[in-house]
């Protein structure tokens, strides 16, 4: 729930998530991406404004247009993927966005570099920091 935020706070919140984070609209449109320094797929500004299909290799456009296409007509809410890359495991998720009343308003992407996380072992606790 967003309460009384600024703006200035959101695009913080935004920028601070270690994740990378993008928006295409219901048309398909870039619209957001949060320019972490971690982002793995970094992205030029000159894809604003692009659709997806644009911003990807041309082999792989079926794929996004089978996953944009199964979130906008509800057949499924999210889908995920992994690769390597670089020696790295790249785990990449798609989520529908929705209205409160369930209409589609777009897809976010959400990439992490996993490598380090899955070699996490036992426990570190708060009281360990």
């Amino acid at each position: 729930m967003i309460e009384n935020l600024s703006n200035e706070q959101i695009a913080g919140i935004l920028e601070t998530i270690p994740i990378d984070i993008s928006f295409v609209d219901e048309n398909d449109t870039v619209k957001f991406w949060n320019k972490h320094e971690t982002r793995v797929f970094k992205r030029p500004s000159s894809v604003f404004g692009k659709t997806a299909q644009n911003c990807h290799p041309p082999k792989s456009v079926d794929k996004v247009n089978t996953v944009l296409s199964d979130l906008k007509s509800g057949k499924r809410d999210f889908a995920e993927f992994w690769i390597d890359l670089r020696g790295r495991k790249i785990y990449i998720r798609y989520f529908a966005v929705r209205d409160k009343n369930g209409k589609y308003l777009g897809t976010l992407e959400v990439g992490q570099d996993i490598t380090d996380i899955r070699n996490i072992e036992g426990e570190k606790r708060l009281l360990e920091y």
